[in-house]
């Protein structure tokens, strides 16, 4: 940020100012807040983007149905053309959900997912289904207020720990520190491989957490793919460094083509991307990148090979684990419901 630093910081202390504000009329209950009548499980972060909240999300789905419950995810549905409270159906597309739910849809046909700028509004239609979903995870809805959660995890990369971090536009937090105290689960992501325990002290350490509150730390994992000869990666991300060296670790000569994130891809940028690819064997791109891209006419004039880049979330081991932390909550939030009806 360099010479604007003077300015950013005062105007840091005003966002936190409002922010602050914003907390203290829902603790008060001037503003209102509903508690579902389901078992519900919040994913966040305090920061803009870039901690993995879609793979955590899908990492939660396959534990929950594994073990039988029936699933269902609600989103904002960020950047979507559309407005108001949505099921994704055989019609829906990135334009019209967004492109992180239908992902998780494409991913998982099976499971309901929903979209709403109101969460607390898209959470009462769901529960009023005629068949609801005996869980409910709400995808980056930690900084949403109106809606008590049964569980909260908080994601907070681990190369940019929220205590480490500063508020917009000094920094990427878009909620003060302090709330980090309301999460159940503290989840350190994108951990390095070669994770040692001294490390994950020092976090623990960094983090001070109370004793009520379990961190984990997750590592992401990309899934093998075939490619041959020269890649261009395109992506349109929050933090791409990670994607970037992963597939430069595997392809040195790869072409690297880079977007804001949920960027809406233009005619223009299929041109660019048409021109850069000339000289590529393939493209490679995120499962989320993906969803846009299919928006466009990219796969009727490129006759290479697009090929996405799935991603799945591992959980180092620990004495207590995440799943039975996420599966006893879900267990016993059914257990009261069942014995309330």
């Amino acid at each position: 940020m360099g010479k604007w630093r003077w300015l950013a910081a005062p105007l840091a202390v005003l966002y936190g100012g409002v922010i602050t504000l914003r907390h203290l009329l829902y603790d008060e209950h001037v503003l209102p807040k509903y508690t579902p009548h389901i078992p519900t499980i919040c994913i966040g972060n305090l920061a803009v983007g870039g901690t993995g909240k879609t793979p955590m999300v899908e990492y939660l789905i396959r534990l929950l149905q594994k073990h039988g419950y029936k699933v269902g995810v609600l989103s904002r549905g960020y950047k979507r053309r559309t407005h108001g409270f949505q099921i994704a159906d055989a019609q829906s597309t990135a334009d019209t959900i967004g492109d992180e739910p239908m992902q998780i849809h494409s991913k998982f046909p099976d499971v309901l997912v929903a979209v709403c700028e109101e969460r607390m509004i898209g959470i009462r239609r769901i529960q009023n289904m005629p068949s609801p979903p005996d869980v409910v995870l709400l995808d980056d809805a930690y900084q949403h207020r109106s809606i008590v959660c049964g569980l909260n995890i908080l994601l907070t990369a681990y190369d940019n720990l929220y205590v480490h971090d500063h508020l917009l536009p000094l920094g990427t937090l878009r909620d003060i520190p302090f709330r980090a105290s309301k999460a159940n689960i503290v989840v350190a992501t994108k951990c390095p491989d070669n994770i040692r325990p001294i490390d994950k002290r020092v976090v623990d350490n960094s983090l001070k957490l109370a004793t009520f509150q379990h961190l984990y730390f997750s590592k992401i994992k990309y899934e093998p793919v075939q490619v041959e000869g020269v890649p261009l990666l395109i992506t349109s991300i929050a933090r791409p460094e990670y994607l970037v060296e992963h597939v430069r670790s595997r392809y040195s000569n790869a072409e690297v083509l880079t977007y804001p994130d949920h960027h809406r891809f233009t005619a223009n940028d299929v041109s660019e991307i048409l021109q850069r690819a000339e000289r590529c064997d393939c493209i490679l791109t995120t499962e989320k990148d993906m969803q846009r891209l299919r928006q466009t006419d990219l796969f009727e004039r490129y006759d290479k090979p697009i090929i996405p880049l799935p991603i799945r979330v591992t959980i180092d081991a620990e004495a207590r684990t995440l799943d039975d932390d996420v599966l006893a909550y879900v267990s016993e939030s059914t257990r009261k419901l069942k014995g309330e009806n």
